[in-house]
């Protein structure tokens, strides 16, 4: 039960226990963004945003960083047009520096100069970031053309113009305004008690700051809308962008939570009206989504669509006519009531992290209604009624009021002109509603378990055993929040590829959850729907897997629907053509993500003869060429129940999950072949570079080595090694980020595999840094290699792991994906179980080692995509 208190200063405090994990989480809401910014202080919001861990008057610049790290914990922020958000996540026996920390840079931040300076330069290499995303360029334009006078027009980030405009005296000006106790929440959740946390808030935050509040800043407001608003942007991109939008009012008005379901019924899931129609049934994009954007003023309904250009006009039309319809037709009940479980259960996920009821407490708080509000929506949510959804679609959803944005490539044509031509068609005829869902009733809730005892309610061991059809069954019962998650791994994924199917792995998970023998794939989306939980498929390097997360109260259900997925998938031929289409349109735009280019690039720099030089999504001509009797004769091979490790973590009964899978898993189905021999590649016996020529704000590197297999002893002391150079205590970060301004983004990676990984490092950065920035890694890989690891960052880095382990294991589905894989790859429980311990015992002298071992510029690829 979450508590609420204020200080005599003004400042209010949300805290709720939780003892499931050792973990704490503290999150200090400031009720102020870049909208509470004047003219002249675009993105200043921002920047107080990387400045305050950047030293305190007890603090020097890096030292937060590094010493939340050292505790084992995790500090980042963000901004958002109403709020700034500071946070951290810790382990709870290090609670009360977590909390002093933070209250140290909240409350004295010293914004030094120099630090300054060099802040502004790393923002604005984000800025130049921002562009390279044609995803961003676009949501941009939807709302510099939606809001007209209101500052949600313009971005949080700022302009680098405005950025490199501002002087310490700007920066303290907008602190001393804001940074005030009554304008801030200290939001807390974990494994505290109330009375150590009260004093602990009372000797950080209380007493007098010596910055009185001014009070909320004026915003101007938009005019009620009048007319359409249309802009289209033309830019080098592969596919065209498209929004199509409506003014609605802020977060507190009365038809939110109609507009929320609404929301979800036009455009989220798998069985809403226009994944059905535009999507599924009618081909025109490859992927459209709608929401509700209701910030602390009036914001904005809308459908967002990324398509090939030329079906962008035709698209348009179709999806107006789907809103059309969501005016004149009712929702039918069942999938009102679908949605509200739907709803209701996220409520429950978001609270199965101390981070996430953090996050929840805060952003009730710092609304409006405050932190009752939360459960005024829900019951609002729940008395929704089907007439209630049209009443505020008929309001808001009005296509002479709408406001359409495109970002496209040159060749398409659209114009103006065509997209009021076709909003006007989608207004002649009749709204366009999705054929009838199937009906599904929910099933019988199941009976209430009686209560554990203390013991029983405790974390279980983690129980293993083998099936009769050979398959690995694990289970571990975690019984703190009502919700299950599953996951079946099985060996495979590029790994088991060749140049002529690449691409099935990727494809086969994307088709995977499409139908069964008896089940549709809208059958299957909305029984998800109606268990408040969902089931996907996902492919990687080595495996190929289904995962699922449910609502407990629904386990058996869940189960059965999961089991029928995974054991009778049905591959007809509407749903391969339909996916590959639509895997096809992500291949024909991966420039469209220059670091995810970087990094296939390396991949086929490093590797150039064993699978893992392939890409994970596959080339255009391997991908064509699959069908449903590839897709079947891989599910039949490599996919049977004999091959399978299934685990299952979550509130659960362990009698009841060992029936269920002993009768879908039990038996081998027959056709499992013998697992495919990959043969290991020599590393390079030179050092390899690749660059790519691409039109963009940045350059992208990847310098990396082959290194460790999953099975390898020292893979964990390469974790150690990564981790000294990564993170906001890393050395990459303090000296090229930090010290050097040379990138937003820098950080090393270990990707490990069945065969040889790598060991990588990137950085995005301005095209004339470049070549410094190849000196500056390159220096870094050269210094772990060359000189021992001082005791204290050696020491912080391992914390670090330690600490972010316990933090990343809180979900139900984090466990079970690590127990799965695990036991899939020949790991054991050993790393589940004892990973922490063998981190603790790595030396100074092993990472030494390991870094010689691995970091061979002789041997090393490089990868450049940019200019």
């Amino acid at each position: 039960m979450a508590i609420r208190y204020t200080l005599p200063n003004g400042l209010t405090v949300v805290f709720e226990e939780q003892h499931a994990a050792k973990v704490a989480a503290f999150q200090v809401w400031v009720k102020a963004g870049s909208a509470d910014e004047r003219p002249d202080q675009a993105g200043l919001a921002h920047l107080h945003e990387h400045m305050l861990f950047k030293g305190t008057e007890r603090r020097g610049p890096g030292e937060i960083a590094r010493d939340i790290e050292a505790h084992g914990g995790e500090i980042n922020a963000w901004t958002s047009f109403d709020q700034t958000v500071y946070h951290i996540v810790i382990a709870s026996q290090f609670a009360r520096t977590g909390l002093d920390i933070l209250g140290d840079a909240v409350r004295r931040s010293a914004f030094d100069k120099e630090e300054l300076a060099r802040e502004i330069e790393v923002v604005c290499e984000e800025i130049k970031r921002s562009y390279d995303s044609p995803s961003r360029r676009a949501s941009r334009g939807l709302f510099t053309a939606a809001f007209q006078t209101h500052p949600y027009r313009l971005p949080v980030i700022g302009t680098e113009e405005s950025v490199r405009s501002f002087t310490r005296e700007k920066v303290l000006e907008f602190y001393h305004r804001h940074y005030t106790p009554k304008n801030l929440v200290l939001s807390v959740a974990g494994d505290l008690n109330e009375a150590e946390l009260r004093q602990w808030v009372d000797e950080i935050f209380g007493g007098d700051w010596g910055r009185p509040y001014a009070g909320p800043v004026e915003r101007p407001r938009d005019a009620a809308p009048t007319g359409r608003r249309v802009l289209i942007q033309t830019e080098d991109v592969k596919e065209a962008y498209l929004h199509l939008a409506f003014a609605i009012p802020e977060l507190e008005h009365p038809d939110v939570p109609a507009l929320d379901v609404l929301a979800m019924i036009a455009g989220q899931g798998n069985s809403s009206w226009l994944v059905r129609e535009v999507k599924r049934r009618q081909h025109l994009v490859n992927d459209v989504h709608a929401s509700a954007y209701t910030p602390k003023d009036p914001g904005i309904f809308s459908v967002s669509l990324t398509l090939p250009p030329e079906k962008a006009q035709k698209a348009l039309t179709q999806t107006a006519r789907v809103l059309e319809a969501l005016r004149t037709t009712p929702v039918p009940l069942d999938e009102l009531r679908a949605v509200q479980a739907v709803v209701e259960a996220e409520s429950v996920y978001r609270k199965e992290t101390v981070q996430g009821t953090a996050r929840n407490l805060g952003s009730y708080q710092t609304s409006p209604g405050g932190l009752e509000s939360e459960a005024r929506y829900l019951e609002d949510i729940r008395n929704l009624k089907p007439e209630d959804l049209r009443r505020v679609a008929q309001k808001y959803l009005r296509l002479e009021h709408a406001v359409v944005t495109a970002l496209v490539p040159p060749a398409a044509e659209l114009t103006e002109g065509h997209v009021h031509a076709a909003l006007d068609e989608a207004a002649k005829g009749p709204g366009l509603t999705p054929p009838e869902r199937s009906a599904k009733q929910p099933p019988p809730e199941a009976p209430a378990r009686p209560a554990r005892s203390a013991v029983a309610s405790a974390r279980s061991e983690v129980v293993q055993e083998k099936l009769p059809s050979g398959a690995t069954l694990i289970i571990r019962v975690e019984p703190h929040v009502p919700l299950f998650s599953m996951r079946a791994a099985f060996i495979g994924g590029a790994r088991y590829e060749t140049p002529e199917d690449n691409g099935i792995t990727t494809l086969l998970s994307r088709t995977l959850t499409k139908g069964t023998t008896t089940l549709s794939a809208d059958d299957i989306s909305q029984l998800g729907d109606l268990y408040a939980g969902n089931v996907t498929g996902q492919g990687g390097r080595n495996s190929v897997s289904l995962k699922a997360d449910f609502l407990s109260r629904y386990f058996e259900p869940g189960f059965r629907l999961f089991a029928d997925v995974l054991v009778n998938p049905a591959f007809r031929e509407e749903e391969v053509a339909r996916e590959r289409a639509l895997l096809l349109q992500d291949i024909l735009t991966r420039e469209d993500k220059p670091s995810s280019m970087a990094f296939e690039l390396f991949s086929r720099t490093l590797y150039q003869e064993h699978p893992y030089r392939l890409s994970l999504l596959g080339e255009k001509a391997s991908v064509e060429a699959l069908g449903p009797e590839q897709l079947r004769a891989y599910h039949r091979a490599h996919m049977d129940p004999s091959q399978m490790t299934l685990s299952v973590v979550g509130d659960v009964d362990v009698a009841q999950v060992r029936a269920l899978a002993n009768e879908y898993f039990g038996k081998s189905r027959g056709g499992a072949v013998a697992p495919k021999q990959v043969r290991p590649e020599a590393p390079p016996s030179a050092p390899r570079t690749e660059k790519k020529v691409l039109a963009r704000a940045q350059t992208h590197l990847v310098m990396g080595f082959q290194a460790a297999r999953m099975t390898d002893s020292w893979r964990v002391v390469l974790d150690v090694l990564s981790t000294v150079l990564s993170g906001q205590g890393g050395r990459l970060f303090i000296e090229l980020r930090d010290k050097r301004s040379m990138a937003y983004s820098v950080s090393s990676f270990s990707m490990d595999g069945l065969d040889p990984g790598y060991f990588a490092v990137y950085m995005g950065t301005s095209p004339e840094k470049v070549d410094a920035a190849v000196e500056g890694m390159r220096r870094e890989l050269q210094r772990i290699r060359d000189e021992p690891i001082p005791a204290a960052e050696l020491e912080r880095a391992k914390q670090h792991i330690i600490g972010a382990y316990e933090i990343d294991l809180q979900r139900n589905s984090a466990r079970a994906t690590l127990l799965a894989l695990d036991t899939c790859y020949g790991i054991g429980l050993d790393n589940f179980l004892h990973y922490s311990e063998r981190v603790a015992k790595v030396t100074a002298e092993d990472v030494r080692e390991v870094a010689r071992r691995v970091i061979d510029f002789d041997r090393m690829a490089t990868a450049i995509v940019g200019p």
